[in-house]
């Protein structure tokens, strides 16, 4: 079920990942971004901020209430991914967002979703998190190099997998990140990169 805008108070781009900051200007200059499991918003105000229209995928109603971006910039999907049809089937996106968020079968429909051209950013939690906090149970936890695999079919731009020391807004936590962009058929005699590293 579609929610037509996104209505309430302003989610704070502020707080968007390092990891989605640093590797957002892979995203193309007019590239649509999605946010799976987007909660309060701050990665889609993260990119609503840098022009880029937006969506986000959210089960909690309230969540999705509150995100305060113009509702010709940003639409919302209200649906539980878990227990229901994916709600996008088809679609493709610039950019595809997911972070502290694991469920396993939907990680090749969201490598699906990456445009030809586009940027699939990826960081959640990863083995090893239980022996320090939450979430501790397996089926929320990485294992050792299977984001990697799970995105076999683009191309790896930056991985990381261990364990991160505590920062000003995260405590210590075992994570696993990547960021992977889908190529594009190009003229064999044009030799620009189409991907530019930070």
């Amino acid at each position: 079920m579609s929610v037509p805008a996104c209505l309430g108070p302003g989610a704070v781009a502020s707080r968007a990942s390092a990891w989605v900051q640093r590797w957002s200007h892979l995203v193309p200059s007019q590239g649509v971004v999605l946010d799976v499991a987007c909660g309060e918003g701050r990665h889609l105000a993260w990119f609503a901020a840098r022009g880029h229209r937006v969506f986000g995928v959210d089960r909690s109603a309230s969540a999705l209430a509150g995100l305060g971006l113009p509702a010709e910039q940003c639409t919302t999907v209200l649906a539980d991914i878990e227990q229901g049809p994916w709600p996008l089937p088809g679609q493709q996106f610039g950019a595809v967002v997911v972070t502290n968020y694991l469920w396993r079968p939907l990680l090749p429909t969201l490598v699906a979703s990456v445009a030809p051209g586009g940027v699939l950013i990826y960081e959640t939690f990863a083995r090893g998190q239980a022996s320090i906090g939450k979430p501790s149970r397996a089926e929320f936890l990485l294992a050792p190099g299977e984001l990697l695999e799970a995105v076999r079919d683009l191309r790896v731009v930056a991985y990381e997998d261990g364990f991160e020391e505590a920062r000003d807004v995260w405590p210590a936590r075992y994570v696993q990140r990547v960021a992977a962009v889908r190529g594009i058929s190009v003229d064999p005699a044009d030799t620009a990169p189409r991907h530019h590293l930070a």
